[in-house]
């Protein structure tokens, strides 16, 4: 897995939007009640159940978006006592949730930091330059219809599934296809993992392109062990939908800079 760090691709005008999603996607991190304990690993069960039930209440779930109806019982952030010892109580909802709304707030929840600042990273490096070819209100609507689609698209693949979907990376998915498609030749840099982190500047197409291969074999199951906790499909749809969202503006987008002569990041030797 390669690391993004930089593109070589300035940008004409001050990406508001993509700062703006990144504050807030911050911000409900650090307010998301139990959060914090579980996070540093020193959560009591108490600030557990209470994180369940606020995911619970409003993360994606793909059961609830396919039926379109809420489960019978549902956490409700109380400890209590069971046949097996203390656990997070459940009951009948005492609230109204509305599944297409979820989707919604599912894209500003993350589970750990690593969650956060791996989204953001790339939300950072590669949504500047999308913001600014579609201007800051058409990315802000494009943002969100990357997430709807890849939000649904994994509820689809999903139906049976009760666990709760959250994160920004099926939205963020969707702003890579985009940059892959306006921006193929812009130079990224990234960090290679081979016994250290080695620099290399490589083209987006190459290292989008084999982010996207990644996610499409994780969804399938292959190669990785935690394909039932990441939403490798949610980032496939979102990433395919970014892609045809983005085509139209296709020819009309100037290219980004690329020095001549310089390959991998290193300037290459004359041949003569």
């Amino acid at each position: 897995m390669v690391i993004p760090v930089h593109d070589v691709n300035p940008v004409r005008g001050t990406p508001w939007v993509t700062y703006a999603l990144i504050a807030v996607n911050v911000y409900v991190f650090l307010s998301t009640p139990g959060m914090a304990g579980n996070v540093a690993g020193d959560g009591d069960l108490a600030q557990l159940c209470h994180l369940q039930a606020f995911l619970d209440h409003y993360a994606a779930v793909p059961q609830e978006l396919i039926h379109h109806r809420m489960p019978r019982l549902v956490p409700t952030g109380d400890v209590g006592l069971g046949p097996n010892g203390a656990g997070c109580l459940v009951a009948p909802p005492d609230y109204d949730k509305s599944p297409p709304l979820s989707v919604l707030t599912a894209m500003f929840l993350h589970g750990s930091w690593l969650h956060l600042l791996g989204n953001m990273l790339f939300l950072l490096i590669f949504g500047n330059n999308v913001e600014d070819r579609m201007g800051h209100v058409r990315f802000a609507v494009f943002y969100g219809v990357c997430g709807y689609a890849a939000g649904y698209g994994f509820a689809l693949f999903n139906a049976g599934s009760s666990e709760p979907l959250i994160g920004a990376s099926g939205a963020i998915a969707g702003v890579l296809g985009a940059y892959l498609v306006l921006y193929p030749r812009a130079r990224v840099w990234v960090l290679v993992p081979f016994l250290v982190f080695l620099p290399l500047r490589l083209p987006a197409w190459l290292v989008l392109g084999f982010w996207f291969g990644l996610q499409a074999v994780y969804s399938s199951g292959e190669g990785v062990t935690d394909a039932g906790t990441v939403a490798y499909t949610a980032h496939v749809v979102g990433f395919l939908a970014g892609m045809l969202i983005a085509w139209p503006l296709r020819p009309g987008t100037p290219p980004p800079p690329e020095p001549r002569g310089l390959l991998f990041g290193r300037r290459a030797r004359p041949s003569w």
